[in-house]
C-alpha cells in the first residue's frame, strides 16, 4: 500500500483519490480552500441557491464508471440524474426561437427547419455526421488514454471537410484545406450558411471559452457530444455531484485537510517523496497527485517547470489568455412557468464585437460588449428555491480573464452584470419587475476561490490547430508526480475532470507505460 498525497479537492483530484482508494493506497488530500469540489461550488441566500461553476453535465457516463468502479451504490443511487428536455432554447436578435430537443437527431433537423427554413436542418445534420468522424477519431487519444509521447500527430485536424488531396500523411489526421488548417468559424460559414446556424454552432465553442475564429475544426465535436449524449442536470445542482463524490472519497477512506496549503513539493533521490505545507509541516509520499493548474508549480518545485522536454506546456499569462465567466445569480419572485426551458441562449445581435471583446481583436484592448451572448439557466428545482412561488436563474457569459480586465473594479463589473440582466429579459418577460435581488460573481472572484489564474476556466482538448488546445500530460518530469484536472490532459469540464481522474489513477496502478483501459 503506498501513501499518495493530492494537492487540492477538485473534481479530478476527487475522482483520482477515489480510484486510488479503492486500489489500496493510502490517500491524502491537501485543499488550501474550505471546502471541496473546486470550481464546482455552491452560493446560497435567503432559501436560494446557485452553482458557482458548470450548471449542466454532458457525457455522465464517465460519473457512471466512477461511481461503479469506487463502491456499491451507483451514480443514480447517489444523485437524482435529470435528462433537460429541450435541451436548449435559442433566441436571436431578429426574433428566431427555437428549441432544440435532447438526444434527437431527427427532432433537431426538424426545428431547425422550422426556424431557420427548409434544408437549414439537413445542412446542420452533415455537419455533426461529419463531427462523428471527429469523435471516432479522437475518443482514445484524447480521452481515453495518457497523453501520447508522439502528441503533434494530434494537432492535425481530422475534422473531414470538403475532399482534399492527401499526402503521404493521409489519414484520419491528415485531412486539411489547401488554404491552412481548418478553424470553427471557417466550417461553419461554408457549412451551415445562415447566420442564425453559424452562431449556433460558434456558441458551443464561446461556451466552452474557445474562440471559434481559431478553434479547429474539430470543435465541431462538442455539439455532437451533446446532441448525442444528450444534457443531464443533477438535483440540488452540480454541487450536489461535488458532494456525492466527496462523501465516495470519504467512504473509501480518503483522508481530507482543508485551510491546509501545499508550498513545496519534496524531492528524495530525484523522485517525488510529499508535500510541505504553509504551517512548515511535511507529508511524506510515495506519490503526489497536483490538481492544480501546472502553471503553478514550479514555485512549489525550486523554480522547475514540472514537464518534460518535448512535452506540452502551457503558454505563459493568466490562463493561456482563456476566458472567465462573469455570472449573475437572480432570486425572483413567483412561480417558474411550466413551459420554461432549463437553458435559454440569448444570441448577441454582433458577434464580430462580442468576440473581440472576449478574445481581443488583435490590438491587445478589450472593449465590453453592449450585448454579450448569455446563457439563461432556470431549473425545475424545488431544492433550489425557497418556495414555488419564487425561482432561482443563473446567468452566464464568457468573458476576458482577470487582468486584461479589472474585475476587482467593481462598479464596471455590474455595470456589466446589467448588460447580462438586459439580453434575459428577451428569455424571461418582466424579469426586472420580478428581481427580489441579484448577485455578481467575476473572474477575479473565481480565481481567489480557485487559484485559477485570471479565474480563467478550462476548457476541453481538442485535436488540430497543431496542438495549440492541448493540455500537458499527467505524467512529468519528476517521477512520482502527477497532474490532474481541468489544466492537464484531457482539459477541462466536469466530464474531462472525471476522465482526468481515471487516466492519473490508471498510471499509478498499472504504470506509466499504461495506455488505458480497453
Amino acid at each position: 500500500m503506498a501513501r499518495i498525497v493530492v494537492i487540492g479537492s477538485g473534481m479530478g483530484a476527487m475522482a483520482a483519490a477515489a480510484r486510488l482508494a479503492v486500489a489500496g493506497h493510502r490517500v491524502v488530500v491537501y485543499e488550501r480552500g474550505q471546502t471541496h469540489g473546486g470550481g464546482v461550488s455552491r452560493f446560497a441566500r435567503d432559501g436560494f441557491r446557485f452553482d458557482t461553476g458548470p450548471g449542466l453535465l454532458h457525457l455522465p457516463a464517465v460519473y457512471r464508471d466512477l461511481f461503479v468502479k469506487t463502491g456499491k451504490q451507483t451514480l443514480e443511487q447517489s444523485v437524482e440524474l435529470i435528462q433537460v428536455d429541450p435541451a436548449s432554447r435559442h433566441l436571436f436578435a431578429d426574433g428566431t426561437d427555437v428549441r432544440l430537443p435532447n438526444a434527437s437527431r431527427a427532432g433537431v433537423l426538424q426545428s431547425l427547419d422550422g426556424a431557420f427554413g427548409a434544408g437549414a436542418g439537413e445542412r446542420w445534420s452533415d455537419l455533426v455526421n461529419r463531427a462523428r468522424e471527429v469523435w471516432d477519431a479522437t475518443r482514445r487519444p484524447l480521452l481515453e488514454e495518457p497523453l501520447r509521447a508522439d502528441w503533434r500527430v494530434l494537432g492535425r485536424d481530422p475534422y473531414p471537410a470538403a475532399p482534399v488531396r492527401r499526402g503521404r500523411l493521409g489519414g484520419l489526421f491528415g485531412r486539411g484545406g489547401a488554404a491552412g488548417p481548418p478553424t470553427l468559424a471557417g466550417v461553419a460559414r461554408r457549412e451551415l450558411k445562415d447566420p442564425r446556424a453559424v452562431a449556433l454552432l460558434e456558441s458551443h465553442a464561446l461556451a466552452h471559452g474557445l474562440d471559434p475564429r481559431s478553434a479547429p475544426a474539430a470543435a465541431t465535436v462538442l455539439p455532437y457530444i451533446e446532441q448525442t449524449f444528450g444534457t443531464w442536470y443533477v438535483r440540488g445542482g452540480m454541487r450536489a455531484l461535488a458532494d456525492a463524490l466527496h462523501e465516495r472519497c470519504r467512504q473509501r477512506k480518503v483522508e481530507f485537510h482543508f485551510d491546509a496549503e501545499v508550498t513545496g513539493i519534496v524531492e528524495k533521490d530525484g523522485h517525488a517523496a510529499g508535500v510541505e505545507l504553509a504551517d512548515g509541516t511535511v507529508a511524506e509520499a510515495d506519490a503526489v497527485v497536483s490538481g492544480i493548474d501546472p502553471a503553478l508549480l514550479p514555485p512549489l518545485l525550486g523554480g522547475q517547470a514540472p514537464w518534460r522536454e518535448g512535452d506540452v506546456r502551457p503558454e505563459p499569462g493568466a490562463g493561456d489568455g482563456t476566458p472567465g465567466r462573469l455570472t449573475v445569480f437572480l432570486a425572483l419572485r413567483d412561480a417558474r412557468p411550466e413551459d420554461t426551458a432549463h437553458r435559454t441562449v440569448v444570441h448577441a445581435p454582433d458577434r464580430e464585437a462580442e468576440l473581440a471583446a472576449v478574445f481581443g481583436d488583435g490590438s491587445g484592448l478589450r472593449e465590453p460588449c453592449p450585448h454579450p451572448t448569455v446563457t439563461v439557466l432556470r431549473p425545475d428545482d424545488p431544492t433550489v428555491r425557497p418556495d414555488e412561488e419564487h425561482e432561482a436563474v443563473t446567468l452566464t457569459a464568457a468573458v476576458a480573464p482577470h487582468g486584461p480586465v479589472d474585475w476587482t473594479d467593481g462598479a464596471a463589473a455590474e455595470q456589466d452584470a446589467q448588460r447580462l440582466i438586459t439580453a434575459a429579459e428577451a428569455a424571461i418577460p418582466g424579469l426586472r419587475d420580478r428581481m427580489l435581488w441579484h448577485e455578481v460573481r467575476t473572474p477575479a472572484d473565481t480565481g481567489a476561490e480557485t487559484g485559477a489564474r485570471g479565474g480563467a476556466v478550462p476548457g476541453p482538448v481538442l485535436a488540430g490547430a497543431d496542438g495549440a488546445f492541448l493540455r500537458p500530460a499527467n505524467v512529468t518530469r519528476l517521477p512520482g508526480l502527477y497532474l490532474v484536472g481541468g489544466w492537464a490532459h484531457p482539459g477541462g469540464g466536469l466530464a474531462h475532470a472525471g476522465m482526468s481522474g481515471a487516466l492519473v489513477a490508471g498510471l499509478i496502478v498499472e504504470g506509466e507505460d499504461w495506455r488505458g483501459s480497453q
